[in-house]
């Protein structure tokens, strides 16, 4: 069985098209330009894992027929991340044991005070019952070893990801980043896939640019990249005619396909 990792949704925090926006982008109807807030999904043999639960969260899972979960990582507490909190009820319905929250120390704090009621001891089915875990380092999920990379993103602990799958490949994501500090580098080397944030063509200051994004994919150097978090400043299209080879636009539904040998 293959490991699966979808985009179930690849736009920055207000989403594209913006509402009460006539730009050429948002106006396009093109369906790649047609993006949710940023989740991704992981599929493995063993293991059904969720990142991050945004305010899109219902619409991702009913178009990709995600009915199960069995652990979730969260990135980081921005609203546009952990706005849909409360879908995640739907994955504890039809389990025993709550669901494992793997986070940094400082999210599930943040998590804790958003969402106090979540974390009492309610006793009731119908809510979610989160098993919060706070990551310090390298850690196992079933079949999955996952690796946090502590990130710069303005005043929030931000952490992308890891991954290392059982048939020998590996895939970093990291949706929220201005800047890869020089201590998580070596933890990057010899990447399959790197997933990095491009929020737009100009600079940002708490986002990488596209410009910004390239420098730091060659610099990484993994065999394949995409680019995620993509504002109304990104047309599919015409960007994407002018990124260099090995490198492309995510897009929401988008499947990467991990086995021996092949990504």
């Amino acid at each position: 069985m293959d490991s699966i990792f979808t985009f179930l949704g690849t736009g920055t925090s207000v989403g594209v098209p913006v509402i009460g926006c006539p730009c050429g982008v948002c106006a396009s109807g093109h369906p790649r330009n047609n993006r949710t807030r940023c989740t991704v999904h992981l599929r493995t043999p063993e293991l059904s894992l969720l990142v991050d639960f945004g305010p899109d969260l219902r619409l991702q899972a009913l178009r990709e027929d995600l009915t199960a979960v069995d652990a979730v990582l969260l990135t980081h507490t921005h609203l546009d991340h952990v706005a849909g909190f409360d879908e995640l009820r739907a994955f504890c319905w039809h389990r025993e044991a709550p669901l494992p929250i793997h986070a940094s120390r400082d999210s599930i704090m943040v998590l804790q005070r958003m969402f106090p009621w979540a974390f009492e001891d309610h006793g009731y089915r119908g809510y979610i019952r989160p098993d919060p875990i706070a990551f310090s380092g390298p850690f196992q999920v079933a079949d999955l070893k996952i690796t946090p990379l502590l990130v710069d993103h303005g005043a929030v602990t931000t952490h992308g990801f890891r991954f290392d799958f059982s048939g020998g490949q590996s895939l970093a994501y990291i949706s929220d980043v201005k800047a890869i500090p020089e201590a998580t580098r070596p933890l990057m080397e010899g990447l399959d896939v790197l997933v990095l944030d491009a929020l737009r063509i100009g600079k940002h200051n708490t986002h990488m640019s596209i410009g910004e994004s390239l420098q730091a994919s060659q610099s990484i150097a993994a065999r394949r990249t995409l680019f995620t978090h993509l504002s109304h400043e990104i047309d599919y299209e015409s960007t994407s005619a002018e990124l260099p080879d090995g490198v492309a636009l995510a897009y929401d539904g988008l499947k990467l396909h991990f086995r021996a040998g092949q990504a």
